[in-house]
Protein backbone atom coordinates (compact mmCIF):
# COMPACT_ATOMS: atom_id res chain seq x y z
CA UNK A 1 0.00 0.00 0.00
CA UNK A 2 2.98 2.34 -0.20
CA UNK A 3 1.70 4.02 -3.34
CA UNK A 4 -1.88 3.91 -2.15
CA UNK A 5 -1.14 6.07 0.90
CA UNK A 6 0.02 8.97 -1.23
CA UNK A 7 -2.74 8.49 -3.80
CA UNK A 8 -5.55 8.60 -1.24
CA UNK A 9 -4.16 11.70 0.45
CA UNK A 10 -3.60 13.40 -2.90
CA UNK A 11 -7.12 12.62 -4.12
CA UNK A 12 -8.89 13.74 -0.94
CA UNK A 13 -6.78 16.88 -0.50
CA UNK A 14 -7.12 17.94 -4.14
CA UNK A 15 -10.87 17.31 -4.24
CA UNK A 16 -11.49 19.26 -1.04
CA UNK A 17 -9.12 22.11 -1.91
CA UNK A 18 -10.63 22.37 -5.39
CA UNK A 19 -13.84 23.67 -3.85
CA UNK A 20 -11.97 26.70 -2.52
CA UNK A 21 -8.87 27.25 -4.64
CA UNK A 22 -8.01 27.29 -8.35
CA UNK A 23 -7.09 23.92 -9.84
CA UNK A 24 -3.35 24.56 -9.93
CA UNK A 25 -3.18 25.45 -6.24
CA UNK A 26 -5.50 22.59 -5.30
CA UNK A 27 -3.23 20.14 -7.14
CA UNK A 28 -0.18 21.55 -5.36
CA UNK A 29 -1.94 21.08 -2.04
CA UNK A 30 -2.82 17.52 -3.00
CA UNK A 31 0.78 16.76 -3.93
CA UNK A 32 1.89 18.14 -0.56
CA UNK A 33 -0.60 15.96 1.33
CA UNK A 34 0.49 12.95 -0.73
CA UNK A 35 4.14 13.63 0.07
CA UNK A 36 3.35 13.79 3.78
CA UNK A 37 1.41 10.51 3.47
CA UNK A 38 4.53 8.82 2.08
CA UNK A 39 6.83 10.12 4.83
CA UNK A 40 5.95 7.48 7.49
CA UNK A 41 7.38 4.74 5.27
CA UNK A 42 10.83 6.27 5.69
CA UNK A 43 11.15 3.65 8.44
CA UNK A 44 11.75 1.16 5.62
CA UNK A 45 15.23 2.62 5.24
CA UNK A 46 16.43 0.32 7.98
CA UNK A 47 15.59 -2.64 5.77
CA UNK A 48 18.46 -1.60 3.52
CA UNK A 49 20.85 -2.74 6.24
CA UNK A 50 19.29 -6.21 6.18
CA UNK A 51 19.62 -6.23 2.41
CA UNK A 52 23.28 -5.25 2.63
CA UNK A 53 24.00 -8.14 5.01
CA UNK A 54 22.97 -10.82 2.50
CA UNK A 55 24.55 -9.13 -0.51
CA UNK A 56 23.78 -10.44 -4.00
CA UNK A 57 22.30 -13.74 -2.86
CA UNK A 58 19.43 -14.06 -5.31
CA UNK A 59 16.19 -12.17 -5.76
CA UNK A 60 14.09 -14.11 -3.26
CA UNK A 61 16.77 -14.25 -0.57
CA UNK A 62 17.35 -10.51 -0.90
CA UNK A 63 13.62 -9.81 -0.81
CA UNK A 64 13.15 -11.92 2.32
CA UNK A 65 16.06 -10.16 4.02
CA UNK A 66 14.63 -6.76 3.10
CA UNK A 67 11.17 -7.42 4.52
CA UNK A 68 12.44 -9.31 7.57
CA UNK A 69 14.62 -6.37 8.54
CA UNK A 70 11.83 -3.90 7.92
CA UNK A 71 9.58 -5.55 10.51
CA UNK A 72 11.89 -4.47 13.32
CA UNK A 73 10.62 -0.89 13.21
CA UNK A 74 8.04 -0.75 10.43
CA UNK A 75 4.52 0.43 11.37
CA UNK A 76 5.54 1.39 14.89
CA UNK A 77 7.42 4.62 15.51
CA UNK A 78 6.23 6.52 12.45
CA UNK A 79 2.75 5.01 12.09
CA UNK A 80 1.24 6.48 15.24
CA UNK A 81 -1.70 8.86 15.35
CA UNK A 82 -0.19 10.43 18.48
CA UNK A 83 3.16 10.97 16.77
CA UNK A 84 1.41 12.17 13.63
CA UNK A 85 -0.38 15.02 15.40
CA UNK A 86 2.76 16.23 17.15
CA UNK A 87 4.89 15.84 14.03
CA UNK A 88 2.36 17.79 11.94
CA UNK A 89 2.55 20.62 14.45
CA UNK A 90 6.35 20.57 14.22
CA UNK A 91 6.28 20.69 10.41
CA UNK A 92 3.85 23.62 10.43
CA UNK A 93 5.85 25.47 13.08
CA UNK A 94 9.06 25.03 11.08
CA UNK A 95 7.73 27.35 8.36
CA UNK A 96 5.66 29.65 10.57
CA UNK A 97 8.67 31.84 11.23
CA UNK A 98 9.10 32.73 7.57
CA UNK A 99 7.63 36.09 6.83
CA UNK A 100 6.97 36.73 10.51
CA UNK A 101 6.41 40.36 11.45
CA UNK A 102 9.08 40.26 14.12
CA UNK A 103 12.28 38.37 14.78
CA UNK A 104 10.88 37.26 18.14
CA UNK A 105 7.85 35.61 16.55
CA UNK A 106 9.99 33.81 13.98
CA UNK A 107 12.45 32.62 16.61
CA UNK A 108 9.63 31.34 18.80
CA UNK A 109 8.19 29.17 16.03
CA UNK A 110 11.62 27.81 15.10
CA UNK A 111 12.32 26.95 18.71
CA UNK A 112 8.92 25.28 18.98
CA UNK A 113 9.68 23.13 15.94
CA UNK A 114 13.09 22.16 17.34
CA UNK A 115 11.56 21.34 20.73
CA UNK A 116 8.88 19.11 19.18
CA UNK A 117 11.42 17.30 16.99
CA UNK A 118 13.80 16.80 19.92
CA UNK A 119 10.97 15.68 22.17
CA UNK A 120 9.66 13.06 19.75
CA UNK A 121 13.16 11.75 19.12
CA UNK A 122 13.88 11.50 22.84
CA UNK A 123 10.62 9.63 23.45
CA UNK A 124 11.44 7.21 20.64
CA UNK A 125 14.90 6.54 22.09
CA UNK A 126 13.43 5.94 25.54
CA UNK A 127 10.72 3.64 24.20
CA UNK A 128 12.49 1.85 21.32
CA UNK A 129 16.20 2.42 21.82
CA UNK A 130 18.67 4.02 19.44
CA UNK A 131 17.13 2.31 16.41
CA UNK A 132 13.73 3.76 17.22
CA UNK A 133 15.26 7.18 17.80
CA UNK A 134 17.14 7.07 14.51
CA UNK A 135 13.99 6.10 12.61
CA UNK A 136 12.00 8.84 14.30
CA UNK A 137 14.64 11.42 13.45
CA UNK A 138 14.73 10.31 9.80
CA UNK A 139 10.94 10.54 9.69
CA UNK A 140 10.94 14.05 11.15
CA UNK A 141 13.72 15.28 8.88
CA UNK A 142 11.84 13.95 5.84
CA UNK A 143 8.71 15.78 6.97
CA UNK A 144 10.64 18.99 7.51
CA UNK A 145 11.99 18.76 3.97
CA UNK A 146 8.46 18.31 2.58
CA UNK A 147 7.27 21.30 4.61
CA UNK A 148 10.16 23.48 3.44
CA UNK A 149 9.64 22.62 -0.24
CA UNK A 150 5.88 23.10 -0.02
CA UNK A 151 6.35 26.44 1.71
CA UNK A 152 8.78 27.75 -0.90
CA UNK A 153 7.43 26.21 -4.09
CA UNK A 154 3.75 26.03 -3.23
CA UNK A 155 3.74 29.14 -1.06
CA UNK A 156 1.72 27.37 1.61
CA UNK A 157 1.61 28.82 5.10
CA UNK A 158 1.59 26.97 8.44
CA UNK A 159 -2.19 26.46 8.43
CA UNK A 160 -2.23 24.83 5.02
CA UNK A 161 0.80 22.72 5.87
CA UNK A 162 -0.75 21.63 9.16
CA UNK A 163 -3.87 20.50 7.34
CA UNK A 164 -1.88 18.68 4.64
CA UNK A 165 0.39 17.01 7.18
CA UNK A 166 -2.50 15.89 9.38
CA UNK A 167 -4.33 14.42 6.39
CA UNK A 168 -1.26 12.61 5.11
CA UNK A 169 0.15 11.36 8.41
CA UNK A 170 -3.12 10.34 10.04
CA UNK A 171 -4.57 8.56 7.01
CA UNK A 172 -1.42 6.51 6.39
CA UNK A 173 -1.72 3.95 9.23
CA UNK A 174 -5.24 2.89 8.23
CA UNK A 175 -4.08 1.81 4.78
CA UNK A 176 -1.76 -0.73 6.40
CA UNK A 177 -4.55 -2.63 8.10
CA UNK A 178 -4.97 -4.98 5.14
CA UNK A 179 -1.40 -6.00 4.34
CA UNK A 180 0.42 -6.95 7.53
CA UNK A 181 0.70 -6.46 11.26
CA UNK A 182 -1.52 -3.53 12.34
CA UNK A 183 0.33 -0.29 13.09
CA UNK A 184 0.86 0.86 16.66
CA UNK A 185 -1.77 3.58 16.40
CA UNK A 186 -1.09 5.05 19.85
CA UNK A 187 2.71 4.71 20.06
CA UNK A 188 4.47 5.42 22.43
CA UNK A 189 1.53 4.42 24.63
CA UNK A 190 1.46 0.71 25.41
CA UNK A 191 -2.01 0.28 23.94
CA UNK A 192 -2.83 -1.71 20.81
CA UNK A 193 -6.15 -1.02 19.12
CA UNK A 194 -5.80 -4.03 16.80
CA UNK A 195 -3.66 -7.14 17.07
CA UNK A 196 -4.35 -8.73 13.68
CA UNK A 197 -4.66 -7.39 10.15
CA UNK A 198 -8.06 -6.97 8.56
CA UNK A 199 -8.95 -9.86 6.24
CA UNK A 200 -11.30 -9.03 3.39
CA UNK A 201 -11.84 -12.59 2.10
CA UNK A 202 -11.31 -16.03 3.59
CA UNK A 203 -9.35 -17.48 0.68
CA UNK A 204 -5.72 -16.27 1.07
CA UNK A 205 -5.25 -15.71 -2.66
CA UNK A 206 -8.57 -13.95 -3.15
CA UNK A 207 -7.77 -11.82 -0.12
CA UNK A 208 -4.49 -10.75 -1.73
CA UNK A 209 -6.30 -9.99 -4.98
CA UNK A 210 -8.88 -7.93 -3.08
CA UNK A 211 -6.16 -5.91 -1.35
CA UNK A 212 -4.41 -5.44 -4.68
CA UNK A 213 -7.71 -4.26 -6.11
CA UNK A 214 -8.03 -1.68 -3.35
CA UNK A 215 -4.55 -0.42 -4.18
CA UNK A 216 -5.43 -0.11 -7.86
CA UNK A 217 -8.66 1.67 -6.96
CA UNK A 218 -6.77 4.33 -5.00
CA UNK A 219 -4.53 5.01 -8.00
CA UNK A 220 -7.52 5.23 -10.33
CA UNK A 221 -9.17 7.64 -7.89
CA UNK A 222 -6.08 9.86 -7.86
CA UNK A 223 -5.94 9.78 -11.67
CA UNK A 224 -9.60 10.69 -11.93
CA UNK A 225 -9.23 13.61 -9.52
CA UNK A 226 -6.16 14.86 -11.39
CA UNK A 227 -7.86 14.72 -14.78
CA UNK A 228 -11.03 16.32 -13.40
CA UNK A 229 -8.97 19.16 -11.94
CA UNK A 230 -7.33 19.68 -15.34
CA UNK A 231 -10.67 19.39 -17.19
CA UNK A 232 -9.93 16.10 -18.97
CA UNK A 233 -11.50 12.65 -19.13
CA UNK A 234 -10.03 9.32 -18.14
CA UNK A 235 -10.96 7.38 -21.28
CA UNK A 236 -9.21 9.93 -23.47
CA UNK A 237 -5.93 8.83 -21.93
CA UNK A 238 -6.31 5.03 -21.98
CA UNK A 239 -5.22 3.33 -25.19
CA UNK A 240 -6.79 0.08 -26.35
CA UNK A 241 -3.46 -1.74 -26.13
CA UNK A 242 -4.18 -1.98 -22.39
CA UNK A 243 -6.24 -5.04 -23.39
CA UNK A 244 -2.95 -6.92 -23.74
CA UNK A 245 -3.10 -7.24 -19.97
CA UNK A 246 -5.62 -10.05 -20.45
CA UNK A 247 -2.74 -12.33 -21.48
CA UNK A 248 -1.62 -12.35 -17.85
CA UNK A 249 -4.53 -14.71 -17.06
CA UNK A 250 -2.26 -17.62 -17.91
CA UNK A 251 -0.27 -16.84 -14.77
CA UNK A 252 -3.18 -18.15 -12.70
CA UNK A 253 -2.30 -21.71 -13.78
CA UNK A 254 1.40 -21.25 -14.52
CA UNK A 255 2.51 -19.85 -11.14
CA UNK A 256 1.89 -20.87 -7.52
CA UNK A 257 -1.12 -19.12 -6.02
CA UNK A 258 0.09 -15.98 -4.19
CA UNK A 259 -0.86 -14.87 -0.69
CA UNK A 260 0.00 -11.85 1.41
CA UNK A 261 2.80 -13.86 2.99
CA UNK A 262 4.28 -14.96 -0.35
CA UNK A 263 3.33 -12.52 -3.08
CA UNK A 264 6.59 -11.42 -4.70
CA UNK A 265 6.22 -13.49 -7.86
CA UNK A 266 2.70 -12.14 -8.40
CA UNK A 267 3.44 -8.50 -7.63
CA UNK A 268 6.63 -8.27 -9.69
CA UNK A 269 5.15 -10.03 -12.70
CA UNK A 270 1.81 -8.25 -12.82
CA UNK A 271 3.41 -4.84 -12.39
CA UNK A 272 5.64 -5.67 -15.36
CA UNK A 273 2.46 -5.73 -17.46
CA UNK A 274 2.33 -1.98 -16.95
CA UNK A 275 5.21 -1.67 -19.41
CA UNK A 276 2.49 -1.57 -22.05
CA UNK A 277 2.05 2.05 -21.05
CA UNK A 278 5.57 3.11 -22.01
CA UNK A 279 5.79 1.01 -25.15
CA UNK A 280 5.32 4.08 -27.40
CA UNK A 281 8.67 5.31 -26.14
CA UNK A 282 10.31 2.13 -27.35
CA UNK A 283 8.42 1.45 -30.57
CA UNK A 284 7.87 3.59 -33.67
CA UNK A 285 4.58 5.51 -33.47
CA UNK A 286 1.63 4.02 -35.33
CA UNK A 287 -1.53 5.69 -36.49
CA UNK A 288 -3.68 3.28 -34.50
CA UNK A 289 -2.31 4.64 -31.23
CA UNK A 290 -3.86 7.46 -29.29
CA UNK A 291 -3.02 10.98 -30.44
CA UNK A 292 -2.18 11.78 -26.82
CA UNK A 293 0.78 9.40 -26.50
CA UNK A 294 3.13 12.32 -25.97
CA UNK A 295 1.53 12.93 -22.57
CA UNK A 296 2.94 11.14 -19.55
CA UNK A 297 -0.53 10.78 -18.05
CA UNK A 298 -1.56 8.65 -21.05
CA UNK A 299 1.37 6.30 -20.58
CA UNK A 300 0.61 5.99 -16.87
CA UNK A 301 -3.12 5.38 -17.25
CA UNK A 302 -2.64 2.92 -20.11
CA UNK A 303 -0.15 0.96 -18.02
CA UNK A 304 -2.52 1.13 -15.04
CA UNK A 305 -5.39 -0.08 -17.22
CA UNK A 306 -3.26 -2.99 -18.45
CA UNK A 307 -2.44 -4.01 -14.88
CA UNK A 308 -6.10 -3.70 -13.91
CA UNK A 309 -7.18 -5.90 -16.83
CA UNK A 310 -4.46 -8.39 -15.86
CA UNK A 311 -5.66 -8.50 -12.25
CA UNK A 312 -9.28 -8.97 -13.29
CA UNK A 313 -8.61 -11.76 -15.78
CA UNK A 314 -6.21 -13.46 -13.36
CA UNK A 315 -8.94 -13.42 -10.70
CA UNK A 316 -11.54 -14.88 -13.06
CA UNK A 317 -9.23 -17.70 -14.18
CA UNK A 318 -8.18 -18.40 -10.58
CA UNK A 319 -11.84 -18.69 -9.56
CA UNK A 320 -12.65 -21.08 -12.42
CA UNK A 321 -9.49 -23.11 -11.82
CA UNK A 322 -10.03 -23.37 -8.05
CA UNK A 323 -13.69 -24.34 -8.40
CA UNK A 324 -13.02 -26.95 -11.05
Amino acid sequence: MMVGHAMVAFAVATAVAGRRWPSERALAFGVTAGAFAAVPDVDMLYAVFGLAQVGLAGVWTMTDAFWSSSTLVHRAVTHSLVVGVVAAAAFAASVAGRGARSFTAGAFHRLLAVALVAGLTAVAVAESGLLGGAVMLAFLLAGLVVAAVASRRGEFGPRELLAAALLGLLSHPFGDLFTGAPPQFLYPLDVRLLTERVTLLGDPTLNLLAVFGVELATIWLAGYVYLRATDRRVLQHVDTRAAFGAAYAIAAVAMPAPTLDVSYHFVFSILAVGAVGIAPNLLPPKSVLSADWHETVTWVLTGLAAVSVAALTYTLVYLMYSLA
